[in-house]
């Protein structure tokens, strides 16, 4: 029956294309599931099971192993594209440069229709060695227009070309650089967030931090999705949800090994987080962990570490998601409803009109 139903997925998925999941997610919910198999329950959770069926095709995919640094960054990007859905029209996307660290990066400026006067810094996941603007530039489409803000999606340097902490200088130069040119922008600068997903989120709490010890002006909101805190600890997440879930623990330490090989580095602020010494009067923080991700339980620590510290911070735990599940646009149900509450978090402190 297993083989039956993979040979009748690998017929519909045909080619790896933008649009290869439509024959898939059109089908019934309740052939989906079918298709998907016995629900996946760990540690009291359930998988969403449309996000077990996508699993499920990922298998059928052609390896996805991390042969080379060019190979990765090929995969994730074809990855990108096969979840993207539709890509959302907006009143304008412009290409320009921000400052970095050592020179100008390459940026993309994001606005939505009815645009607030609200914009969100963001920096995008992938371990710090892989993705770019177009891996991301889906969620980016999709976030500014149901936040109603603008975005502004920064290309920071990527290991193991520019190790750490070069993409974290990087992020606080970029986001300084927004601040500054916030009514270029068509901002106010009091309402310039920063956020991203994963590595990204890493490198956004890494700039609220250094924002304030370095006395730069601060973000107005830190959006803090799954993201990487802390490079030297493990919890039982890891052991839960290291294989089987999207990212793995392979990933995990192969994208560790090329941002920062030295061991005795992992442990600096700069690098994780979580290592803060004092976290008190940091942003307003959104953070969102998943049920199935390896990187669930010191997202969760975060959190409540910045909470105790008296940082107001909105935590969405969504039991049924995996790692990732921010950018997986094409499939609707339980995964969209997720998306969109990120999104309306975020609208309410950056858009508040």
């Amino acid at each position: 029956m297993n083989r039956r139903v993979d040979t009748l997925l690998r017929t519909a998925l045909g080619t790896v294309q933008g649009s290869a999941l439509k024959p898939v997610t059109v089908l019934p919910a309740i052939v989906r599931r079918r298709l998907a198999g016995a629900p996946i329950q760990i540690d009291g959770n359930v998988l969403d099971p449309d996000l077990q069926l996508l699993l499920r095709i990922e298998r059928l995919l052609p390896s996805t192993m991390k042969s080379s640094v060019p190979a990765a960054r090929a995969n994730l990007l074809a990855m990108s594209h096969l979840v993207a859905g539709h890509p959302r029209e907006l009143q304008r996307v412009t290409e320009l440069t921000v400052r970095g660290a050592d020179g100008q990066l390459g940026a993309r400026l994001y606005v939505p229709r009815s645009a607030g006067r609200g914009l969100l810094v963001f920096f995008h996941g992938g371990g710090w060695v892989l993705g770019d603007l177009e891996s991301h530039d889906a969620y980016c489409r999709d976030l500014a227009e149901e936040a109603g803000i603008r975005i502004l999606s920064v290309e920071y340097r990527l290991a193991p070309e520019a190790e750490a902490p070069v993409a974290a200088e990087d992020a606080i130069a970029a986001f300084s650089w927004a601040v500054e040119h916030a009514e270029d922008l068509g901002v106010d600068p009091a309402l310039v967030g920063v956020g991203g997903d994963s590595a990204g989120g890493n490198l956004s709490a890494v700039v609220a931090q250094q924002c304030v010890l370095r006395g730069l002006p601060a973000p107005a909101l830190q959006v803090l999705i799954y993201p990487a805190v802390d490079l030297v600890g493990r919890r039982p997440s890891r052991d839960l949800f290291g294989a089987g879930f999207f990212l793995t623990e392979d990933d995990i330490n192969w994208y560790r090994d090329h941002y920062v090989p030295d061991p005795a580095a992992r442990s600096d602020p700069m690098v994780s987080p979580i290592f803060g010494k004092d976290l008190s009067g940091l942003a307003p923080a959104i953070v969102a962990t998943a049920g199935f991700d390896p990187l669930r339980d010191e997202g969760n620590e975060y959190a409540s570490l910045l909470a105790d510290a008296g940082v107001e911070v909105t935590h969405i735990c969504e039991p049924g998601m995996v790692h990732g599940y921010a950018n997986i646009l094409a499939i609707g149900g339980e995964t969209r409803a997720a998306q969109l509450r990120i999104a309306q978090h975020i609208r309410s402190v950056l858009n508040p009109g």
